[in-house]
C-alpha cells in the first residue's frame, strides 16, 4: 500500500471559529480545524470560540518546554549504580555536547534519575526546536546510552527508553518534570456573557467545577487530572495538525480553575504535557501542511517558535471545548438533549 493510499478516507474534518487570543505568544483571531467522528464537538468547541471573541480573547502562558527519554543501565549494585550517575553527572558538558551533536537542533536542558535496586535510569530532557522532538531526543539518548557504556564497561544495557521519560502513558513525573509544551490557557468572561452565551453563571462553573473535576476525580482516583474532557479537543487537534495521537494520553492530564470574581467568571486550563510540533507533523500530508499554514504555525519565525505558537493555538482549543460542556453541565438535560439532536 502506498503512502498515498492512507489519505483516501480521511477522519471528518471541520474549521472552527475564530478565536480571539491576546498576548504575545499567540495574538488575534485563528480559526482551527478539528478532525473527529464525534459531531457534536465542532459546535461545541465553537460556542466557547464566539465567548472567546465577546470577552477580549484567551491569553496563553507557556511555562516550559522540553522532550524527554529516559535511558537505563544495569550495575552490580545500587551502590555501583549510585556511583556510575555521580560520574556521568560529573560530566554533562560532555554529554550535552554529544547531544547536539547528534541533531540541529537537539540541546539538553537537564538530566534526571532514579535508582532502583541496581538499575539506574537516567532521564534526558532537551529543547528541539519546531519538532514535538520523539525522534530526536530518542537518537540523542542513543548516543549518550552509547558513551556511558563505553566509559562504564562495567554497566549493561537495560533499555534505550526505561520509562521514565515516560511516554504515552499517565505519569506524575511528567507534570513534576515537564514533557512537551507547559501551557496554561486562561479568560475572563462577564457575568452577562455568562448569562447570554453559555445560560450559566459564575456560581454554578465554580460548583460544578469543584464536585466534578475535583472532588468526583479525586474518588475515581484521577492522576494529576482535574478536568471534563480535555481528551476530545486533544485528538481532534491532533488529528487534524499530524500529531502523534497517543499523546493525549498525557496530553489530557490537566486541570481547570473557575474563580468567582464578583462581575466575571475567571476560567483557566492547564496544560503541563502538551506534545506537539510544527515539524515533521503529518508525514507529508498535504492536508496537514495545509492546516498549519492557514494557522501561522509555518511562517520564517525563530526555531521553536511556530511550535510554540501551536501549543498555545491547542491550548486555547482546549479551553473552548472544556467551557462549552461545563457550561452545558450547569443545566440539567441540557447535554443529552444536544447530544441527541446533533448526533441523530
Amino acid at each position: 500500500m502506498s503512502a498515498r493510499s492512507t489519505y483516501n478516507t480521511p477522519i471528518p474534518t471541520q474549521w472552527v471559529g475564530p478565536l480571539v487570543f491576546k498576548g504575545d505568544l499567540v495574538e488575534g483571531e485563528v480559526s482551527v480545524p478539528l478532525a473527529t467522528f464525534e459531531s457534536p464537538l465542532w459546535p461545541s468547541t465553537a460556542r466557547g470560540a464566539g465567548v472567546s471573541r465577546h470577552a477580549g480573547g484567551i491569553q496563553v502562558t507557556l511555562v516550559d518546554e522540553r522532550m524527554t527519554r529516559s535511558i537505563a543501565v544495569r550495575a552490580k549494585s545500587a551502590a555501583a549504580a549510585y556511583a556510575a550517575w555521580q560520574r556521568i553527572e560529573a560530566q554533562t558538558e560532555t554529554v550535552a555536547d554529544l547531544i547536539a551533536g547528534t541533531s540541529r537542533f537537539a540541546r539538553l536542558i537537564k538530566l534526571n534519575r532514579q535508582i532502583a535496586g541496581n538499575l539506574l535510569f537516567i532521564r534526558i530532557e532537551c529543547a528541539t526546536g519546531d519538532a514535538s522532538g520523539h525522534n530526536m531526543v530518542t537518537k540523542a539518548a542513543e548516543a549518550v546510552l552509547d558513551w556511558i557504556l563505553a566509559d562504564q564497561p562495567d554497566l549493561d544495557y537495560s533499555s534505550i527508553s526505561g520509562n521514565f521519560c515516560i511516554d504515552k502513558k499517565a505519569s506524575a513525573v511528567n507534570g513534576l518534570l515537564g514533557r512537551g509544551k507547559y501551557v496554561i490557557a486562561e479568560m475572563d468572561i462577564p457575568v452577562r456573557l455568562l448569562k447570554r452565551m453559555l445560560r450559566t453563571t459564575p456560581e454554578q462553573m465554580v460548583l460544578l467545577n469543584h464536585e466534578k473535576n475535583y472532588l468526583g476525580g479525586n474518588l475515581a482516583g484521577s492522576l494529576r487530572s482535574a478536568n471534563a474532557h480535555f481528551a476530545n479537543m486533544l485528538l481532534a487537534f491532533y488529528l487534524a495538525t499530524g500529531q502523534d495521537a497517543a499523546n493525549i494520553i498525557e496530553g489530557s492530564q490537566g486541570t481547570v480553575q473557575c474563580e468567582d470574581r464578583g462581575d466575571s467568571l475567571y476560567f483557566a486550563c492547564t496544560l503541563p504535557n502538551l506534545i506537539v510540533g510544527s515539524v515533521g507533523s503529518g508525514k507529508g500530508n498535504p492536508q496537514v501542511e495545509e492546516h498549519l499554514e492557514k494557522m501561522g504555525c509555518k511562517d520564517e519565525r525563530n526555531p521553536g517558535d511556530n511550535a510554540r505558537r501551536l501549543a498555545g493555538i491547542c491550548a486555547g482549543v482546549v479551553l473552548c471545548g472544556e467551557l462549552s460542556l461545563l457550561a452545558a453541565q450547569t443545566n440539567p438535560g441540557e447535554l443529552v438533549r444536544t447530544h441527541m439532536e446533533m448526533e441523530r
